[in-house]
């Protein structure tokens, strides 16, 4: 298949997490008619395909990522003929569909789980999970030192019925969330169903949640220091040489299908070239660029990531998959409004708080730098409209688990997954006809929502529009980078196929070259003011 061919080289796709997209129902939760109704917005928005987070049937102890059944939808979003009709609706409206895939664990209400429970030690059903007896006289102790991301222990003994310990199971994110053991062949196969039965109902490509963790390093040796939230630690449970076989047994399932579907890992390896071996062309197609979406606003960390993401990427004949938002960071608008731009933990109200101003603007200025770069892109629900993070949500609301987990101390990952904002002085600002919502919106939503922004010149929004539909009419996507050097050591400038792009990252005001303007971040009169992105084409 020619590379002309293969949707997802140049891609801008749009992440849904179902709870907060748009509530059909009036239960105050997102669910799949909800997101039904707003595919057209999407289609005016000028984005080639979604990603849904889970929609699983699930206890949502972690948002739908703790998963009972991967062939169910969860009454809460719906029923399997909802996910089937959006599917459907989508491909109708030129919009691709991809769905996440849980892989690296379980709920711990999955039926696989609950039989392996019964089972005891020893046998077929606990051999697809991590178990393991525990040390001390008496299995009192932790098989080993492994953490939870989420905070505490990454390890959970069982209880028997008369009180006395039993085998210890692996999480490495909640008590809830049992890792599966990769090295089993009825996991493996299972899985086979469970994309089969997706790729079935039609599905474009899977997003593959935690793709470097699957594996875990042989006997489980202790870890030398604590597991990061979504961090770079390189602990003994992740990036595994042994992952790359399970997705080269991936490929071949996708293989199987007409048409062109796509593996997207999400994979927070820090070092880009093991990043490149998930995206090798007989693995996966795409794997998020975290280090980009990690970077201190700093022009020289940027030219140092993106030069070595297309190199790492090049050397395997992959694209790049640009990323700056979604559901597990703070909001890039609020982000790069902090002191310390790469922090990406959640806030509370007794944290300090973003500059609004400033990081909207910045917010604004590397979108365009992100949209002009070659390979694809990856937005997430609400940054088209400038959404900042709920920085002020009462505690009293949070449902994160690494709130409960690390005993308060981390605010979590809710700020940024409060419902959408579609109608400025509607009940929910739009997102549920009864004005229920299962996590309030600040009121700082009100006049960034969706109807005060549309076709409304200069708005955030029409700025997204704008830049997918220029990414689009110059190619972009599918083109190829070339450093300017001559606007000091502030300036990001490049050249991709006819546009040249200039984004003043901190420095002062830049003289505009000639050309064309074709978009800006903000109004620019004959210089490039700081924190500001401007796309010229060539003459």
């Amino acid at each position: 298949m020619s590379n002309l061919q293969q949707w997802w080289r140049n891609a801008v796709i749009y992440q849904i997490y179902p709870r907060s997209f748009a509530d059909a129902s009036g239960d105050g939760y997102g669910d799949l008619p909800g997101a039904i109704e707003r595919l057209p917005y999407l289609v005016k928005l000028g984005v080639d395909a979604i990603w849904l987070s889970p929609f699983y049937l699930s206890p949502m102890a972690d948002g739908g990522y703790d998963v009972a059944d991967y062939m169910q939808v969860d009454p809460l979003f719906g029923d399997t003929a909802d996910a089937y009709r959006l599917i459907e609706r989508s491909h109708a409206l030129g919009v691709k569909v991809v769905v996440d895939l849980v892989p690296n664990h379980t709920s711990d209400e999955h039926e696989w789980f609950k039989a392996a429970v019964a089972a005891g030690p020893g046998s077929p059903e606990r051999d697809m999970y991590m178990f393991s007896d525990g040390r001390g006289t008496d299995g009192e102790l932790p098989p080993n030192n492994w953490s939870s991301v989420f905070g505490s222990t990454g390890w959970t003994r069982l209880v028997r019925p008369d009180g006395t310990g039993e085998q210890w199971y692996l999480h490495l994110f909640d008590s809830k969330q049992p890792d599966l053991n990769w090295d089993n062949e009825r996991v493996r196969s299972a899985f086979d169903d469970v994309l089969r039965f997706w790729l079935d109902a039609g599905v474009d490509g899977f997003r593959v949640d935690v793709a470097h963790g699957l594996v875990k390093e042989s006997g489980l040796p202790d870890q030398l220091e604590a597991t990061e939230l979504l961090g770079s630690n390189m602990g003994p449970m992740w990036d595994q040489d042994g992952v790359h076989e399970i997705y080269r047994r991936w490929h071949n399932v996708l293989d199987e299908y007409d048409g062109d579907r796509a593996l997207t890992a999400e994979a927070w390896v820090p070092d880009l070239d093991r990043l490149a071996l998930y995206v090798r062309p007989n693995e996966m197609q795409q794997a998020f660029n975290f280090e980009f979406l990690t970077a201190p606003w700093d022009a020289p960390t940027y030219r140092k990531v993106i030069a070595a993401s297309l190199a790492a990427n090049d050397s395997v004949g992959a694209p790049t998959t640009w990323v700056l938002s979604n559901h597990d960071v703070m909001r890039h608008a609020s982000r790069l409004g902090r002191a310390d731009t790469a922090d990406r933990s959640g806030a509370g109200a007794e944290d300090a708080q973003p500059d609004s101003a400033l990081g909207l603007r910045r917010a604004r200025a590397a979108t365009l730098m992100m949209l002009a770069l070659p390979g694809s892109a990856y937005l997430y629900q609400g940054e088209e409209l400038g959404l900042p993070e709920h920085t002020t949500l009462p505690h009293e609301f949070r449902q994160d688990p690494v709130w409960e987990r690390s005993n308060h101390e981390l605010a979590g990952r809710d700020g940024c997954r409060v419902p959408m904002p579609w109608v400025a002085d509607a009940p929910a600002m739009g997102f549920s006809p009864t004005g229920e919502a299962w996590l309030p919106q600040p009121e700082a939503y009100c006049a960034l929502a969706a109807d005060q922004q549309v076709d409304v010149p200069d708005s955030t929004w029409s700025l997204y529009r704008d830049s997918l539909a220029t990414r689009k009419s110059h190619a972009l996507g599918d083109g190829s980078l070339t450093w300017i050097d001559r606007f000091g050591d502030d300036v990001v400038a490049f050249t991709n196929g006819d546009v040249t792009v200039l984004a003043n990252v901190g420095g002062s005001p830049v003289t505009l070259p000639d050309g064309e303007i074709l978009l800006s971040s903000m109004d620019v009169d004959g210089e490039l003011p700081t924190d500001a992105t401007v796309w010229l084409k060539r003459s």
